[in-house]
Parts: structure tokens; C-alpha cells; sequence
């Protein structure tokens, strides 16, 4: 009683807040995915004006709004679509921020989601949801620090070791001095990892066709950061356990890595294949760069965003399958974007599974729970309803083919970055439509989705299962 007295005596005494504020936060904080979305606004809205700066070009550069509103999406979005040229518009300072801005769009929004996973236990959207039951070590609030000591040790070992190896290259192969060399070992191995795709070449990495170390370097890079960070961390853990004591990797670390080495496979086939003879892309060059130039496109589609080859002069056959790929994405809760791998993947053992007739989806002798199996077809079904939806209006508004919007728009939302060269010539009206296909291609069109609901449904009742005719 003398407890509760005293808790009556608290509340009386605190200050009043108006009901309207606690409204105000109550909206934010009861659904991680607004705090999510919001989050990712007022980064972009800051990122803008920064870009706005004076100093932020070079001399006699102008920045509109819309440009840099764009490129402050793009650079938080990690997307890399471009309507300026990165190479010559941005000053030193500029470059820096477009840095700053890909590395916390990168690093930070996997510390974000995975410190929303552990406050929440499990009670929020989709990808952090998704997280949290993947990585059986972060099961309690006491193991935030280590997950994001994690996090940035990983991310930022891998990035070092690109900047040294990029770096040493840039500075052999351009004779370039030590410091120029360096800082663009340093933006380019931010990039790769973050698949950010901002390059500081005017060509992105065309001039680099011919050179396997750089492109190996890139490709690692892209590669090991569009995986996901719960796949790193398992791989990382049965590396340095003993031998005799390494734990099997969970079914989602199989499933991504499945899958991505898959998709990379029929990418590069693909590539190398229909465009072996485009003398605007792979027929002029020899045999090793042709495969070079194939694993580095098909690696990209990821969501790096850098290119080698005239994406402009591919066969459009190309440019279906690049969009495919882009569409897909990386792995979850990593740096990429699209419906990911895990998505992609569960919906094909579903497929696979009803093409036996099993009554379970199984893989690797675990079986997938059905909550799973919606989602998955949630996610497909209204990325697929975005991109058709973007695709039309730019079309629409760009009076361009429906096959260079398509593959715009799925740039923008897989957040690849890779662009047939429209991108800048695009009217104010389809570039806004780009930026928001970016902003919602890195939250996932569930999570955004979420974040817009006011509250959740919890049903008390049932109605009679009946079964309709499918097919």
C-alpha cells in the first residue's frame, strides 16, 4: 500500500504533458518501423541541406534542390543512381559528405535494426523481426554492445583492408601520389562495402575493365557487404572456433549463401553469354576480361552499383535479367536492397514444395513455418505492385520506353544503383518518383508499410476455414 501511496504521490507531483505530445511520441515509439522510416527522413532532409552548401561544390557548380535532395537519397539510401556528375561537381568537402553519408546509410542502418530487434523482442516489422530470430546470440537486451561492437568490426575491418588494396592499386596503375591514391582507396572501398556505387571517376570503373585487381577487390567487397550481417557474424564465429567445436550455420546463413552463389552463377552465364558479341560491351574485348567484366556486372547487381561495361548498350534481353537480379537483392540486415535472397529463396522452396505435392516446405532438413511463407509472398507481391506502379509513372512522365523505366525504377528500388545513362536527363516529376522508390526500396515495402499503420490488429475470434479454387 505505502508503494502504491508513494507512486500516486510521483505522478501528482510530476509535471503534466500535454496529451497531444505523449500522442505525437506514443505514434513514433509504439511501432519501431515509424521510428525506422522517420529516422531515414530527417537524415536525408539534413543530408540535403548539406549538399546545398557553397562549399559543398566545385567552383562554378550550381546545386539545385531536387539535385541535391536526390544524391542526399541516393547517398543514405545506398544506391548510387547519380544526376550530377559525382567526378567533377563535388568539392573535396562534398565528396566527404557523400562518404559520411553512404557509410551511415550502410553501417548504421544494421546497428539501428539490430538494437530495434533486441528493444522490442521480436515486436516489430519484418526484416527486424527476421534478424532477431536469426541470430541466437541477441536474444536479450544485455547483448546489444557486443552486436554492435560486431558490427563495426566487421565492417570496418573489411573496409580497411579494401582501402589498403585499392589504394596500393590506384596508385600504381594511375601514378598517382600517396594521398590521392589513398582517399580513393578509401571512398571506393566505402562504396563497394556499403554498395553505396558513387564512384569518382566520370565513367564509374570503365577504365578498370582490364584490371582483375581492382575488380576482385570490388567484387569481395560488394559481395561480403550485401550478404547480411547475420550471415558475417556466422561465418566469422566458425572461423576462429576450434575445429573440433565449430556450430552449423543456421538455415537462414544456407539459404542466403545458397542462394546468392546461385544468382551470381546464372548472372554471369547470362551476361557473358548475351552479350559476348555486343561490340558495345564485351565483343571487343579478350576472353579474361570478357569473364572478368561478367562476375564484376553480375556481382554489382547485388546492389553495388558500379559498372565496367556501357550498361546503355546492352541487349535488352540483358537488361531484363540485370533488373531480375536487381529486383532480388542481397541478403537481410545487410547493405542491399530489393525483396532478398531469403525471400526469394523461401518462395522457390514453396514453389518446389507444391510442385511435389509435400505438405511441408523443407530445406536442409528444417521446415519453414508458415508465417514465414506469407511474408515472403507479402514482400514479392508488393515490391512487384511498386515497381510495375514506378515503372509506369516514369514512363508516363519521361515519355521514355517501358523497358528503360522498368530497369530505372528497379535500380532505384533494389537500390543497385545501375542505370542505362537516363538518370539525369529524367524530368523533375519521374526523379521525384526515383526518390521515393530509393527511400522505400531501403526500408522494404513492408517495413514502410508498417510504419504507416497506426495500430496493430489482434483478432479475438476465428472464422470457418473454406477452401477456394485455385488455379
Amino acid at each position: 500500500m505505502q508503494r502504491h501511496g508513494a507512486a500516486d504521490a510521483s505522478r501528482l507531483a510530476s509535471p503534466a504533458v500535454p496529451a497531444a505530445t505523449t500522442t505525437r511520441v506514443s505514434w513514433v515509439s509504439s511501432n519501431p518501423s515509424r521510428s525506422v522510416a522517420l529516422a531515414f527522413a530527417v537524415a536525408i532532409a539534413v543530408a540535403t541541406l548539406l549538399l546545398r552548401l557553397p562549399a559543398a561544390r566545385d567552383d562554378g557548380r550550381e546545386t539545385t534542390l531536387l539535385q541535391a535532395f536526390f544524391t542526399a537519397t541516393s547517398a543514405i539510401c545506398v544506391t548510387g543512381l547519380t544526376v550530377v556528375d559525382t567526378a567533377t561537381h563535388w568539392s573535396p568537402l562534398g565528396e566527404i559528405v557523400l562518404l559520411v553519408l553512404v557509410q551511415l546509410g550502410g553501417i548504421g542502418i544494421m546497428t539501428f535494426a539490430s538494437v530495434v530487434a533486441l528493444a522490442v523482442n521480436r515486436r516489430l516489422g519484418m526484416g527486424a523481426r527476421d534478424l532477431a530470430t536469426v541470430e541466437r546470440s541477441t536474444g536479450s537486451p544485455g547483448d546489444v554492445l557486443p552486436l554492435l561492437l560486431s558490427v563495426i568490426q566487421i565492417s570496418f575491418a573489411f573496409q580497411l583492408t579494401g582501402a589498403v588494396l585499392l589504394g596500393a592499386g590506384f596508385w600504381v596503375r594511375l601514378d598517382l601520389g600517396v594521398g590521392d591514391a589513398a582517399w580513393q582507396g578509401v571512398f571506393h572501398s566505402v562504396m563497394a562495402f556499403n554498395n553505396g556505387g558513387f564512384s569518382l571517376f566520370p565513367d564509374s570503373l570503365a577504365g578498370f575493365v582490364g584490371d582483375w585487381w581492382t575488380n576482385l577487390v570490388i567484387v569481395v567487397l560488394v559481395f561480403c557487404g550485401s550478404v547480411g550481417f547475420p550471415v558475417l557474424v556466422e561465418v566469422r564465429r566458425k572461423l576462429v572456433a576450434p575445429s573440433g567445436r565449430r556450430p552449423p550455420f543456421t538455415l537462414h546463413t544456407r539459404l542466403t549463401l545458397g542462394a546468392m552463389v546461385a544468382l551470381l552463377g546464372v548472372g554471369f552465364v547470362g551476361v557473358l553469354v548475351l552479350e559476348w558479341a555486343n561490340t558495345g560491351t564485351l565483343g571487343t574485348l579478350g576472353v579474361p576480361e570478357k569473364v572478368m567484366a561478367s562476375l564484376f556486372h553480375s556481382t554489382n547487381t547485388r546492389s553495388g552499383g558500379f559498372s565496367t561495361l556501357d550498361v546503355g548498350a546492352m541487349d535488352s534481353t540483358t537488361w531484363l535479367l540485370t533488373s531480375i537480379l536487381m529486383f532480388i537483392g542481397g541478403g537481410s540486415a545487410g547493405t542491399s536492397g530489393g525483396i532478398r535472397v531469403g525471400t526469394f529463396a523461401v518462395i522457390a522452396l514453396m514453389i518446389w514444395s507444391e510442385v511435389r505435392g509435400d505438405a511441408d516446405v523443407r530445406a536442409h532438413r528444417r521446415r519453414l513455418p508458415e508465417r514465414a511463407q506469407r511474408r515472403a509472398v507479402a514482400i514479392a507481391a508488393v515490391s512487384m505492385g511498386v515497381v510495375v506502379s514506378g515503372g509506369a509513372a516514369v514512363k508516363s512522365l519521361a515519355g521514355i520506353d517501358l523497358d528503360r523505366s522498368l530497369f530505372e525504377v528497379t535500380s532505384a528500388f533494389g537500390t543497385s544503383g545501375l542505370s542505362t545513362g537516363i538518370t539525369s536527363t529524367l524530368p523533375p516529376g519521374a526523379q521525384l518518383v526515383l526518390i521515393a522508390l530509393m527511400y522505400m526500396g531501403r526500408l522494404g515495402p513492408l517495413t514502410f508499410g508498417a510504419a504507416l499503420v497506426l495500430r496493430e490488429r489482434h483478432l479475438r475470434y476465428r472464422y470457418p476455414e473454406e477452401q477456394p479454387i485455385i488455379g
